[in-house]
């Protein structure tokens, strides 16, 4: 089984997307307590995956450590490359960029010296279907810690539905832990 975690909270007065910044304290502490569900047994993960973004490297080397295991970077996983906005403030996002959001971006709209929604959902759709052909013949459960975009786009895959950038379909908190398959019947079963 493979198992989606996001990242702990991190600096929520700056953007991230390719932002280079870590976890906060309350993040690290997020982390942490979602490690008690590896103690109690609650999976069987012998194999860590993360995107390279320092937000996510640190919430998997926690895992990593509490699980005792090497963890593996994967630059394919990064959230939405959001160029020159990376970790600006945003105060400074308000006043030069003004409604710059990826929900108000067109589909083939790119941030500048950044990807457009279609470019992110191409990179992670590809990105998905090698990890999970990778992986495929691992023993024991896989935890790949990355970003809400990220598994959102995941999760519209594996749930057959079209992805769009309007609206988040599968939400997911700072350093919660899900299993997609699991996630997508509890949303089919609300309808």
């Amino acid at each position: 089984m493979i198992l989606l975690m996001r990242h702990g909270k991190d600096d929520a007065s700056r953007l991230g997307g390719w932002s280079d910044a870590g976890l906060t304290q309350s993040g690290i502490e997020q982390v942490k307590y979602a490690c008690k569900r590896f103690a109690d047994n609650a999976y069987d993960i012998r194999h860590i995956f993360a995107s390279d973004l320092q937000r996510a490297k640190e919430t998997a080397d926690i895992v990593a450590k509490q699980l005792e295991l090497p963890v593996q970077y994967l630059k394919a996983f990064r959230e939405t490359n959001n160029g020159d906005l990376a970790g600006i403030s945003k105060t400074r996002f308000k006043k030069e960029y003004p409604g710059l959001y990826y929900s108000a971006l067109g589909w083939e709209q790119q941030y500048p010296n950044g990807e457009s929604p279609k470019q992110f959902y191409e990179r992670i759709k590809d990105a998905w279907a090698e990890f999970k052909s990778r992986t495929s013949t691992l023993e024991g459960d896989i935890l790949l810690v990355t970003h809400a975009g990220v598994i959102d786009i995941i999760c519209c895959i594996e749930a057959g539905l079209q992805y769009t950038n309007k609206e988040g379909r599968f939400l997911i908190g700072h350093a919660e832990i899900i299993d997609p398959q699991k996630r997508i019947r509890d949303l089919q079963e609300k309808k």
